[in-house]
């Protein structure tokens, strides 16, 4: 078992993920498997994931709202760091192949870009990952619902499934009233709002 190494843990998020180190030596990207059955739900035990870009996960005890909710934790995780940033804390996990295989998080400020969202650059992440600009066989985790902007790039990379946590009832792309999203793209939303609005509350407390 790997030794909890820089835990990143805020007050109200839940326990780091405990690794076992694959076959052949030294854990890798490659070879660090995570056993969900040692999640404890919790506390401050674990190692944390952070070390690295990419990992698998064994998941196959977990029901789809529990893989859900364990892929949008770290979608949150991005969220901390723009929050940290002083950047507007929005996450963004891509999955494929039952492996995290980018992240991101808002750097609008931090780039003087205001299209540096998290989900553009997790899009342009993939995509480099992949070698393909087309990502349906991934699925997109983000803390909060995608604006026009990000929703339209979404539709361009064919985003096999989006899910996301809170609703942004301002900006988010429901409210421009006619779909955006590919039509193959399936949508999942609720996962994890409350600790997604909690950020985004706790953020915008602060500028006022």
């Amino acid at each position: 078992m790997l030794q909890r190494q820089g835990a990143l843990l805020r007050p109200g998020f839940p326990g780091l993920w405990r690794a076992k180190q694959g076959a052949g030596g030294p854990a890798s990207p490659a070879k660090v498997f995570f056993d969900i059955r040692s999640f404890n739900g919790g506390g401050n035990e674990g190692w944390n994931p952070l070390k690295f870009t990419t990992f698998t996960a064994k998941h196959q005890t977990l029901t789809g709202k529990e893989l859900d909710e364990r892929f949008m934790k770290e979608a949150l995780r991005e969220a901390q760091k723009a929050f940290d940033k002083d950047e507007v804390p929005v996450g963004a996990v891509v999955l494929c192949n039952e492996r995290i295989i980018a992240r991101a998080h808002n750097l609008t400020e931090t780039l003087n870009d205001p299209t540096a969202h998290a989900e553009m650059q997790a899009i342009t992440a993939a995509a480099a990952f992949t070698g393909g600009k087309y990502l349906e066989e991934c699925t997109f985790y983000i803390s909060v619902e995608p604006c026009v902007m990000c929703a339209g790039a979404l539709f361009w990379s064919q985003a096999g499934r989006i899910v996301f946590g809170a609703s942004d009832n301002k900006r988010g792309f429901r409210t421009a009233g006619s779909p955006i999203l590919h039509p193959r793209t399936r949508l999942s939303e609720g996962v994890m709002a409350a600790e997604a609005e909690y950020l985004m509350k706790e953020f915008f407390k602060k500028k006022r």
